[in-house]
């Protein structure tokens, strides 16, 4: 069944996990369907507790600029006990045949590591 996604989505695919503690989730492809300007917020937090009401989370925003053909991820805010310090994004620019599909991209077109800090990417 197809799928059908919006230009300018941005869509995180995270490691395979059968429970939220399981693994870290590292790395995050990020899939950018260009065509559009698109935002996303990625959000996280222990997982396992009810501090995320207290404030003890972590946010990094994602902004796909299409007329410039930037990427900005941006600074991470908050923080929580066990977060990742560093991580990798996978970023793959879809297009007819790259980026399709369930299955992590075999060649994504930028490895970005990442330490909460912003960073622009391009395609």
């Amino acid at each position: 069944m197809p799928l059908y996604i919006r230009a300018g989505s941005i869509v995180p695919l995270g490691p395979d996990v059968e429970w939220s503690a399981e693994k870290p989730a590292d790395p995050i492809e990020l899939r950018v369907y260009r065509g559009a300007d698109g935002e996303f917020t990625l959000y996280e937090d222990e997982n396992d507790n009810y501090n995320y009401e207290k404030g003890v989370h972590a946010t990094i925003s994602f902004r796909w600029d299409d007329a410039k053909n930037v990427l900005t991820i941006g600074g991470r805010q908050g923080e929580f006990p066990g977060m990742l310090a560093s991580r990798t994004f996978n970023v793959v620019f879809v297009n007819d045949n790259h980026g399709v599909g369930i299955e992590p991209s075999d060649a994504p077109d930028k490895a970005v590591r990442y330490s909460g800090e912003q960073i622009i990417v391009t395609p």
